[in-house]
């Protein structure tokens, strides 16, 4: 919850930083072409945005902070001689997938606005110029580097130049898939579900409760269940299931829905305010219970697709297509990846301690035996656990690492593309940098290029 706490954070900051900047007198340390300024107080913005992440970061980050800023200034004065245009509604989508987001997080919109200090309105006014500055930005950075590539023979040269003594090491690694089969629940106990929950909808009707109470004693849903079953700004194409947006956009401010059915089990949904395409709504929700024999016909049924696999009938993507109820696990092949970087490579000491201890059990090329374990809802399911491969902690080589030292290595050539690229643009622009900040080397060049234009 950390890092969510601070990604809320630097969006509140950047959306208020105009008004601060205009507040507070303030001292200027570059000027980028004709009026784009940067400030002493957003370069310590950032710099305690980054020491919050990282306490050890020394003053001299801050060299590195300005180059990046002044580079993001000569990008946006060269988008606007290239004329390069992002439309008002591709705007007003990352604003409101950025507020979506941490209102989600937040679990309501009062709770988002609370902290802020400000209206969701407010904020989206005040971030909407530093948002699109941004889109500008890596629209025209993605224009420049879009066609960088690099071939083995560069990534062997890259990996020779590194000092041997400065080879990473790095611990130990696995690719890890696996096979889900949720169980199904029996008739008798979803239509036990259904009539709870048209229990609960009449006593709301009848005044017994309000939606809000009923919710907060009832619903199954923990993100919502503390917050009388809210949900603020959803949307058509959201993270919702499609019966239950469906169903929600039909609804009229105050209606209660009929009984809706999901993956996820029964609800009701109140519209609180409808938004146009967006809409303030509570739900509750029901899930049916999943019983003991409902969890082994799912294990005994992979029981039946592991003997496949152990016997070579199939390989484990053609189960995972033909089995698998996860159809996020589909599109992978049933490969589990980092969702920050989509890499299959795994960290074993990033992992869970229970499957830890279940790949300590497997070779390369192994099956787990089918088992339960509890998903990223908390609802127990049934899987089976293939082991692809591992490797052993080791210092950073091209046989084990080849994917890793590829990534870093175009990094870098995209880098030095990128300041060729500022290099050659630079001398057609007005740049002056504050003289404390003139002794940084990393910006030597650029003080040349400086020294070079007259006031």
């Amino acid at each position: 919850m950390r890092s969510g706490k601070i990604g809320i954070l630097i969006f509140l900051i950047l959306s208020s930083f105009a008004a601060f900047a205009q507040e507070s007198i303030d001292k200027i340390v570059a000027i980028v072409g004709r009026n784009r300024i940067i400030l002493q107080s957003e370069l310590e913005i950032e710099f305690g945005m980054a020491r919050e992440k990282d306490p050890s970061l020394p003053d001299s980050i801050k060299c590195v902070m300005l180059q990046q800023m002044i580079l993001r200034k000569l990008l946006l004065e060269q988008a606007e001689r290239d004329s390069v245009i992002i439309p008002d509604e591709e705007v007003e989508g990352q604003l409101d997938n950025r507020l979506r987001y941490y209102i989600q997080m937040y679990g309501s919109k009062e709770k988002l606005e609370s902290m802020s200090g400000k209206t969701v309105y407010q904020i989206k006014e005040e971030s909407r110029e530093v948002i699109k500055e941004q889109m500008t930005t890596e629209k025209l950075q993605g224009t420049i580097l879009e066609n960088t590539k690099i071939t083995p023979a560069e990534v062997e040269a890259f990996y020779k130049k590194i000092p041997v003594d400065s080879l990473p090491y790095f611990p130990s690694t696995v690719e890890v898939g696996q096979i889900v089969i949720d169980p199904v629940v029996s008739k008798e106990i979803n239509d036990y579900a259904h009539d709870k929950l048209e229990g609960i909808r009449k006593d709301i009707v009848d005044g017994k409760y309000t939606f809000e109470n009923a919710a907060g004693l009832y619903s199954d849903d923990p993100g919502s269940r503390d917050n009388g079953g809210r949900y603020d700004g959803v949307t058509r194409n959201g993270p919702w299931a499609a019966e239950f947006v469906s169903a929600a956009f039909k609804l009229q401010n105050g209606e209660i829905s009929p009984i809706i059915k999901t993956k996820f089990g029964f609800h009701i949904i109140q519209m609180v305010q409808r938004k146009g395409d967006e809409a303030d709504l509570r739900h509750i929700l029901i899930k049916p219970e999943v019983t003991t024999g409902d969890l082994n016909l799912s294990l005994h049924k992979l029981d039946s697709i592991r003997t496949l696999l152990v016997t070579g009938k199939v390989t484990f993507q053609e189960a995972v297509g033909k089995f698998s109820t996860d159809e996020a696990a589909k599109r992978t092949g049933g490969m589990i990846a980092d969702p920050s970087t989509g890499n299959s490579e795994l960290d074993m000491t990033k992992l869970d301690a229970g499957m830890v201890l279940l790949l300590d059990s497997l070779k390369q090329g192994d099956y787990s035996i089918p088992h339960i374990f509890l998903t990223d809802a908390k609802d127990r399911s049934c899987r089976i656990v293939y082991l692809r491969s591992r490797t052993a902690p080791h210092k950073a080589n091209l046989k084990d690492d080849y994917s890793r030292i590829q990534e870093v290595a175009l990094a870098q050539k995209k880098q030095k593309k990128m300041m060729n690229w500022v290099n050659s643009k630079l001398p057609s622009y007005y740049l002056k940098i504050a003289p404390e900040y003139q002794s940084c080397s990393i910006l030597t060049d650029w003080k040349t290029s400086n020294d070079a234009q007259k006031e």
